[in-house]
């Protein structure tokens, strides 16, 4: 029985459900949506989602840092930690360009509309076929 004594039930593997519910959304996001700014607020999301998915089983309960010590038994890893932090700069770079990239396109074409940035690719042979 999974119940209040049984916390490595659904309770134990909260972390993973909100990990995924980050990951499809984000996800959701970057795919249906034309704003380019609600694409790169996506993709933030979808990153974060991969963050918990590598934090969530570094962290033991019970773990200490690892040091050796007759006092501890029970040592956290901290690869994950260290990976996450090299990932999150790699994240904050691929967001400043991306906003970069914004910035250009809405000077370009007057927009940050998916759609209407194809209209204007497509030149007046697709107003025509309407």
């Amino acid at each position: 029985m999974n119940g209040p004594a049984g916390l490595p039930g659904l309770l134990g593997h909260f972390s993973y459900f909100v990990t995924m519910f980050l990951l499809v959304a984000g996800l959701f996001v970057v795919i249906a949506r034309g704003n380019l700014i609600k694409k790169l607020v996506g993709l933030g999301v979808f990153q974060t989602s991969v963050y918990l998915l590598y934090i969530a089983p570094g962290k033991l309960v019970g773990g200490t840092a690892p040091i050796i010590s007759d006092a501890f038994t029970v040592y956290s890893n901290p690869l994950p930690h260290v990976l996450i932090l090299t990932a999150i700069v790699v994240g904050v770079a691929t967001l400043a360009l991306g906003l970069a990239l914004v910035v250009r396109i809405r000077e370009a074409y007057g927009t940050i509309e998916e759609d209407e940035i194809l209209l204007l690719e497509a030149g007046p042979a697709a107003d025509e076929d309407r």
